[in-house]
């Protein structure tokens, strides 16, 4: 009833805001049209009258003058007139004729200039103001024989436009309030039918009973919810949050605390030898290790990856195994050690400028090399080889990590029959057509089919990559249980958002908010009341890191009051740096925030502060929560966890994300400013409303994304994953002894 109300009021107050508006346009147009019609019913008298008042326009019949004047006057319209000679005097007037009226007045409109003739005079008209109100004057010239005698000046009285006027006005309010009160009827009884008809309708579910064709896409959406709630919950036999305990707890009770082995190019740990002899332990900088970092040390088992840091060697032990973190050792690094070749080929080469620009929709051409191919196919056996050395049985539970590792899982399934493969694609997934693009397409494709599961950031990116093993590979497509059956093997094709930790651990360190924000502004020589924007990023080129500078330079265009106030600080981390197209990205921006800073700073002022540089997340963190504004402007993303990050660390509730509709982030946290990065406009609209939203929306709408991202958490993501591996190794274990039950019968039937 309250909604009801509310939308009463507003529909009123619109319709009456539309009645003065229409009065208004009403109004204009009704005095148009009655000056129009008395300036005709003016000519008309004065040439029905013409014979008459030539008969008596000389001087001395001013009486029988007057009569005629008199007899126009009748018009109830008409209150008075006057006759004036071509010398603009008084010829003579009726009585009511004002005296502000003169014939000087009038006539200097028609006087001649020049040697122009006197027959160059025409009627004109205009509204005067006289004492008692309005009226309209028509001066109407008189001619005989193409000389002018002088003219004539009929007045009328405007009150009776006054009337209709307001008649009309009256007419219009009361139309439009029957038109707002039966509007509004009409609308709430259909709000309350159509509202009873879906109350209805859902108790026809809840009974069991058949519900109508319209509503079976949200019976559907319903029990897909209910089931996967129901899943969780049976997992575990818990609610709330998920939490690394949680995850450990699922974990005992579904795969009875077997070791779990992560395969990733990147390392969650990289150790460096520093400037002064001393061995530094670095966080990388990947959206990767932040996801799966907390899951390894809820969960314990193996991480292998590719030991890159230049003191890596020495911190590992002779079987280049160490446990991490340091000082806690929740878990145990495997690291491999490539050959420069291997790591140009394989990583460089067929990784990041093959299949990184053929799955980013960027603008990039894609590169591939036989010799590329043929680093990446051996560095996925030598990694095959190592997952194979660290399982501690013959049906281990092992997550391939990425695009670096395509033909991992057909690897790890053929010398593993038992595994239980989980691979999960971190970036996008393209269209067949793309992906036709690789001369390999057919072996990758073959190679991920390998994996029990197959997991990616959104159900968009699982249908394209469904749609492409239709087009390219002899398979067949499962649509009901989104799976693909290759070779025999079912492999599950699944939606499976990634997130982050919660809470996040860096912030059991992090200073308070106010004392955040003083020392990044004191740091950056800022003032205290300074506004503050943030991008924090790998140097990519799918970042979108030109157009975010871009949108900044036309927020300080269309908003010259920011100049000298507000000041975006863009981290930056030096990445691929040995591939011309990321050379080429950090001397464009470079070049692109100088010329910003010289256009629009001064000596005490730098719009872009360009910070290209590792940071660890402690330092991140901090400006996380110095920050005003957060612009994330991926041009393609799978899902990109800085939005994230950016809304865990800000427990103050404060703070505003402007997120680009290209990351898949965009599709769960509708509560930041979405914006397209191409469109510079709306991108520093959206940076403008940003540092304009008041407090309270900035809490409602942070609050919102911080449940939301409380609730999915990279814990929850893991757990559902592991859950679906569990599940999918129970079933298949029962298979397996019907089969091998089969099998016995069929040979003693034989026998």
């Amino acid at each position: 009833m309250r909604q009801a109300l509310r939308f009463t009021v507003a529909l009123v107050a619109g319709l009456a805001l539309l009645t003065w508006v229409a009065s208004v346009l009403v109004s204009r147009t009704t005095h148009a049209w009655f000056e129009k019609d008395m300036q005709l019913r003016a000519e008309l008298a004065v040439s029905g009258a013409r014979e008459a008042l030539l008969s008596h326009w000389d001087p001395g019949q001013e009486m029988e003058l007057r009569k005629v004047l008199l007899d126009l006057t009748r018009d109830e319209r008409v209150m008075a007139a006057a006759a004036c000679g071509a010398d603009l005097a008084l010829r003579t007037q009726t009585i009511d004729y004002p005296s502000a009226l003169s014939c000087d007045r009038l006539g200097r409109r028609l006087r001649p200039t020049g040697d122009r003739p006197e027959a160059s005079w025409t009627t004109w008209s205009s509204v005067f103001s006289v004492p008692g109100g309005s009226v309209y004057a028509t001066t109407i010239p008189l001619f005989d024989g193409g000389h002018a005698l002088g003219f004539v000046v009929l007045v009328h009285d405007l009150t009776f436009v006054e009337r209709r006027e307001a008649t009309t006005r009256r007419f219009l309010a009361l139309a439009f309030g029957v038109l707002a009160l039966a509007a509004s009827v009409i609308t709430v009884v259909a709000a309350r039918l159509s509202w009873r008809g879906w109350s209805n309708e859902l108790r026809r579910l809840i009974r069991g009973e058949r519900p109508r064709p319209e509503f079976q896409p949200f019976l559907r959406d319903v029990r897909e919810l209910v089931e996967r709630l129901a899943a969780e919950r049976e997992a575990d036999g818990q609610g709330g949050l998920w939490t690394p305990q949680r995850l450990k707890t699922t974990l005992s009770r579904h795969l009875h605390g077997e070791r779990v082995v992560i395969v990733a190019n990147r390392e969650p740990y990289i150790h460096e030898h520093t400037g002064h002899g001393d061995v530094a332990v670095l966080h990388p900088a990947s959206g990767l290790v932040t996801a799966l970092e907390p899951v390894m040390r809820a969960c314990s088992g193996v991480w292998v990856a590719h030991g890159s840091g230049s003191a890596d060697r020495e911190a590992a032990d002779q079987h280049a195994r160490l446990l991490v973190p340091p000082g806690e050792g929740s878990y145990l690094l495997r690291r491999l050690w490539l050959s420069p070749d291997e790591e140009k080929g394989y990583y460089y080469g067929f990784s990041n400028e093959g299949l990184w620009p053929l799955c980013h929709i960027a603008h990039t051409r894609p590169v591939f090399r036989s010799e590329d191919w043929r680093q990446y196919r051996a560095v996925n056996e030598k990694f095959a080889d190592a997952v194979c050395a660290e399982v501690d049985s013959d049906d281990p539970i092992v997550m391939v990590q990425d695009y670096h590792f395509a033909l991992l899982p057909r690897m790890i399934r053929d010398r593993l029959p038992r595994a239980t493969v989980l691979t999960f694609w971190h970036i996008p997934w393209p269209n067949s057509e793309r992906f036709g693009i690789c001369p390999w397409r057919d072996e990758l494709l073959t190679g991920l089919l390998g994996s029990s599961i197959l997991g990616f950031h959104t159900q968009f990116h699982c249908n394209n990559f469904v749609d492409t093993v239709d087009r390219f590979l002899e398979s067949r497509i499962d649509r009901e249980q989104n799976a693909v059956v290759h070779r025999g093997q079912w492999t599950l094709v699944r939606a499976y958002p990634i997130s982050i930790e919660w809470p996040s651990h860096w912030l059991t360190a992090a200073p308070p908010v106010a004392e955040c924000r003083a020392g990044v502004l004191a740091e950056l020589g800022l003032s205290p009341d300074a506004r503050l924007g943030l991008g924090v990023d790998r140097l990519d080129y799918t970042k979108g890191i030109e157009e975010r500078l871009l949108a900044v330079e036309r927020l300080l265009e269309r908003a010259p009051a920011l100049r000298g106030r507000f000041t975006f600080v863009q981290l930056g981390a030096p990445s691929r740096t040995v591939i011309p197209q990321y050379r080429q990205l950090s001397e464009n921006v470079d070049a692109l925030a100088a010329r910003i800073n010289e256009r629009f700073g001064d000596e005490g002022y730098r719009p872009i502060v360009f910070k290209r540089a590792h940071h660890e997340p402690p330092t991140v963190f901090r400006y996380y929560r110095a920050a005003d504004v957060c612009y994330v402007s991926s041009l393609h993303d799978g899902m990109n966890l800085v939005a994230k990050e950016f809304v865990a660390a800000r427990d103050d509730e404060r703070g505003v994300l402007v997120l680009s509709h290209f990351t898949g982030a965009a599709r769960e946290m509708t509560e930041a400013l979405v914006v397209n990065p191409y469109d510079l406009d709306q991108a520093s609209s959206a940076l403008a409303a940003a540092l304009q939203m008041p407090l309270d929306e900035q809490r409602d709408r942070m609050r919102a994304m911080r449940a939301f991202v409380a609730e999915f958490n990279v814990y929850r993501w893991a757990g559902r994953m592991l859950v679906d591996a569990a599940r999918l190794r129970r079933r298949e274990r029962l298979s397996g002894r019907l089969g091998r039950f089969l099998g016995e019968e069929r040979q003693q039937a034989e026998a």
